[in-house]
């Protein structure tokens, strides 16, 4: 008798985190789930509550997604209320700390840190992508048992790049030499132990998510999958049917803050892009769209629009007699593309878009983790 497993799948965008706690034999629709507000806007939140009171700040922690907490912090010094943080809660907002400081930021080490944390006086933020305590006191006050056999967790990542690298340029190479290697949307997870040195916002994950592991007493040691969050919700679109059919696609994931757009053909990636959502209009986004289809978008062309950048492995003019992919929209943006003359296919996998990066997660852990993959792909295939 093969025992069921359970598995927590974690997508931390920048507005939502996207939590769902999947259980082999289950209909994945009944499977237990949670759309919350990000780490982030949770933590921006705090710190503005803390402006407004006119408190010192104390950040300590890991190294996380910036954005709404990086703007949040930021506004509080420059209010004049000062912002101590610890270096590695520092590199959240700048991976040279030297840049951090100039921001008006005190960087100090953890045992001053510990020490000040006694002042009543300030507030005391620890900075994380994953907060087991939250997640789990929300499934323990249903009643649900926290206990999990893997883990699973995706999170944009920059990646730490050298000083005087472009952050942009950094993390689009690291995406191109990723494709180039392995062409295919899973190939942007990783398994705790191997996921790169650079980056570090996924490896500060993975020492948060230990905490869950002995929080839940779930069994040390169980297997743990961190992703990029684009890549996750594209892999996952294609756990709807429509989407899965198709031998020549453009998937494209429009988040609150990035747009990420595969162009795959029988499985294969053939080409690449990503942009900040907020930088670009429908009409940009479909002739982006247009040319990644005809392999004629160029890296500078999207870098040079404040875009992280574009590759394109092959250039197929048609399948099966086709002349333009089958276009598929994942994202809390995805509004952007309604009406397009690019007639858009919404995908809805298992019947839940804003899960469609937790859906990715399963499928990318049933591929890292081949014991596991027939506990798993049959309720992904909807035959559990």
């Amino acid at each position: 008798m093969v025992l069921p497993i359970r598995v927590l799948a974690v997508d931390v965008g920048t507005g939502t985190q996207d939590i769902l706690l999947f259980e082999s034999g289950k209909t994945i629709e009944n499977c237990f789930k949670m759309v919350m507000p990000s780490p982030t806007v949770i933590i921006a939140e705090r710190i503005k509550h803390a402006t407004r009171r006119e408190q010192p700040l104390l950040l300590t922690g890991v190294t996380m997604g910036g954005g709404p907490c990086h703007w949040a912090a930021r506004d509080h010094a420059l209010a004049g209320f000062p912002v101590a943080v610890t270096p590695e809660a520092g590199r959240t907002f700048d991976d040279d700390l030297s840049m951090v400081e100039q921001m008006g930021f005190e960087i100090i080490d953890v045992d001053e840190a510990a020490r000040r944390a006694e002042n009543p006086m300030l507030v005391h933020i620890e900075l994380q992508d994953f907060n087991a305590c939250a997640i789990i006191s929300a499934l323990q006050a249903f009643d649900v048992d926290p206990t999990v056999d893997a883990l699973a967790i995706a999170a944009f990542d920059h990646g730490a790049a050298p000083p005087g690298v472009s952050d942009r340029r950094f993390r689009f190479n690291f995406i191109a030499e990723t494709v180039r290697k392995e062409p295919t949307p899973s190939a942007f997870a990783y398994a705790a132990e191997h996921t790169p040195a650079d980056l570090t916002r996924l490896r500060a994950i993975a020492s948060s998510a230990s905490r869950y592991v002995e929080l839940s007493d779930s069994s040390p040691g169980i297997p743990l999958i961190l992703m990029d969050t684009g890549s996750a919700a594209v892999l996952g679109s294609l756990e709807d049917p429509q989407v899965r059919d198709q031998q020549n696609s453009l998937l494209c994931n429009i988040g609150n803050f990035h747009t990420l757009a595969f162009h795959l053909v029988e499985g294969r990636i053939v080409g690449i892009f990503e942009h900040h959502t907020g930088e670009i209009d429908r009409a940009q986004l479909e002739d982006m769209l247009v040319k990644l289809a005809h392999g004629t978008l160029t890296n500078e062309e999207v870098f040079n629009s404040s875009g992280h950048g574009a590759l394109i492995l092959d250039t197929p003019s048609s399948i099966n007699g086709e002349s333009f992919p089958f276009l598929a929209v994942t994202g809390p943006r995805r509004e952007m593309l309604r009406g397009s003359q690019l007639h858009p296919y919404e995908a809805t996998p298992h019947g839940d878009m804003m899960l469609a990066g937790c859906f990715g997660l399963l499928r990318a852990l049933a591929d890292h983790e081949p014991g596991l993959a027939p506990l798993i792909v049959p309720s992904l295939l909807g035959k559990q």
